[in-house]
């Protein structure tokens, strides 16, 4: 029989009513001939109440101890779902991620998948079972121990179960009904896209969308797995949601597809840094070592042999960028005048598929900012977007300017 993937978020199975809900899904999928494996996530607010726990009792934590018991969470959640099945005369077993087994790297918290062996379930499947529940956001290491694969794992989880048994789609259910133009708590007239694009996907999610994880849509594109994101709260029909495919799969678009942003934004300026080769390396080689995650980077033109560089950063990474860069100084890596931090900007983004074949994007989005009043203080691109840093308080106002300026209300 043809294989499904349905992975279920933390909102979707929030209490027994919201897993009878996706159970019924579940059964539905059953009944049209597919083998269903699902994945579920722990239920709304379980995962956050498990990591206070583990804090509360031990600020400084043993990591193979916190994967132990945040990882319980989806445990449960993948029992009462196959409960429930059970109830409604579809077979289905729970599988927890060490006995399928997911294998994962030994990085507890940030463990990444290295194999999913099929054989097990494919047994289970072949003598009738119809319905695997698997907990997600865990597997097992190379020494036998419980793993978590960090925020946003059941979706990885997703994507690489439907990779491994060649399902013929993965579908998310969330508590949106789809990918959008934009937000639209911020902008009214975000359209749901029906299509969307890989590597489009790939930017927003990276940008600070935040309806897929965005090592689900890396994975996703590497295997060439179609996804396709829904609401747990509809009926689903085949016009339901989003479907992320490969780009040939995409008659038609607009040159740009959606506006991203990101709040939680910071920009740090060395000033008077010394100009000589070798310069970067010293500054970003502390700054990935500490773990920070650099984004933006502008160089200024060199006088009298100083310079000025500037980066982005997320906001709650800045006190840790200031204790790396001071280590460097104090170990010689590095001299500067002085760190300026501005934790009052954010980050806003186009992006779309459509910009690798016309000119004059980006000119438009900088005249729609100037029109609007919005200064750019910070620009990087690539083949499909361009990223723009902007006062905070203006962020609202750029995305509907940027999302009227490229007609995202309506269809390309």
């Amino acid at each position: 029989m043809p294989r499904l993937v349905m992975k279920f978020g933390g909102t979707s199975v929030a209490d027994l009513a919201r897993i009878k809900n996706a159970a019924e899904k579940v059964r539905a999928e059953v009944e049209r001939g597919y083998d269903v494996i699902v994945i579920v996530s722990a239920m709304s607010g379980k995962t956050n109440e498990l990591v206070g726990w583990v804090r509360e009792i031990s600020p400084l934590y043993d990591a193979r101890e916190y994967d132990a018991v945040v990882a319980s969470g989806e445990q449960v959640t993948s029992g009462l779902m196959a409960l429930t099945l059970q109830e409604m005369g579809v077979d289905a077993r729970s599988w927890q991620g060490w006995q399928v087994p997911v294998k994962t790297t030994s990085a507890h918290g940030i463990a990444r998948i290295e194999e999913i062996p099929s054989d097990n379930l494919d047994q289970k499947f072949d003598e009738g079972m119809r319905v695997a529940v698997v907990a997600g956001f865990q597997g097992i290491s190379p020494e036998g121990r419980i793993t978590t694969l960090g925020r946003g794992g059941s979706d990885t989880t997703a994507v690489a179960f439907a990779a491994a048994f060649d399902a013929e789609r993965c579908d998310i259910y969330t508590d949106v009904d789809g990918v959008y133009t934009t937000d639209p708590r911020v902008s009214p007239k975000a359209r749901k896209l029906n299509r969307i694009a890989y590597e489009e996907m790939l930017e927003l999610a990276s940008l600070g969308a935040k309806v897929l994880q965005t090592r689900s849509v890396e994975l996703a594109m590497r295997y060439k797995v179609r996804l396709r994101v829904l609401s747990s709260f509809e009926d689903v029909t085949d016009a339901s949601g989003t479907l992320v495919c490969d780009e040939e799969d995409i008659m038609e678009s607009n040159v740009v597809s959606g506006v991203a942003f990101s709040r939680d934004e910071a920009k740090m300026t060395l000033l008077a840094v010394e100009d000589r080769p070798g310069v970067a390396a010293a500054i970003f080689g502390p700054l990935a070592a500490a773990g920070i995650n650099v984004d933006m980077i502008i160089q200024n033109i060199s006088e009298d042999g100083l310079t000025d560089m500037t980066f982005s950063c997320p906001v709650d990474e800045v006190e840790r960028a200031r204790v790396a860069l001071k280590q460097a100084t104090e170990t010689g890596q590095i001299a500067y005048k002085e760190l300026k931090a501005d934790t009052d900007v954010a980050k806003v983004s186009i992006v779309g598929i459509g910009m690798r074949s016309h000119a004059g994007v980006a000119s438009q989005m900088f005249s729609a900012l100037r029109d609007h009043g919005v200064n750019i203080q910070v620009i990087t691109t690539s083949e499909i977007k361009v990223s723009v840093l902007v006062d905070r308080k203006y962020l609202e106002l750029a995305v509907q300017a940027l999302h009227d300026t490229f007609d995202l209300d309506k269809a390309g």
